[in-house]
């Protein structure tokens, strides 16, 4: 699975871009994607950013964070078959005392078309559940990534 940044000539925003291919189990009855492994492919986007900017979910969790999902969106263009690949854009959005958004765009690997655009919104909590300030390291990462 290969990944690397990508700069947006049309909005100039830069994106963690990685790759797959569509899993036959992904699609269901009428042959196409089932919408909700969408949110899958965003997790897995969002994991391999943050893996490559050097702060994996498992040290996010080792530091005594997490950051369940509490809002999120999608919006489909087009479908995605058994075997297509695909590119998913991940990039860190807005971030707030306790809380952040990533927003992703997924396209067909080959052909370049829109499939879908999203966002997941997160609260940090702290191990004991509680609310807390995001984690400092992930505040980091918010403040350099490239804009």
């Amino acid at each position: 699975m290969q990944s690397f940044y990508f700069r947006d000539q049309s909005t100039g925003f830069y994106w963690h871009r990685c790759k797959n291919r569509i899993l036959y189990a992904d699609t269901d009855r009428s042959d196409v994607v089932y919408h909700a492994n969408y949110l899958r492919y965003f997790e897995y986007g969002r994991a391999s950013l943050m893996r490559d900017t050097a702060y994996p979910y498992k040290e996010v969790e080792a530091s005594g964070y997490v950051y369940p999902i509490f809002d999120l969106g999608v919006q489909f263009y087009e479908p995605l078959h058994y075997d297509d690949p695909l590119f998913v854009y991940t990039r860190p959005a807005e971030l707030e005392r306790v809380k952040l958004r990533f927003d992703y765009v997924i396209t067909h690997a080959e052909s370049g078309a829109l499939v879908c655009k999203g966002f997941t919104k997160h609260c940090a909590l702290s191990a004991s559940g509680k609310p807390t300030a995001v984690d400092p390291k992930t505040v980091q990462l918010w403040k350099t990534f490239p804009t």
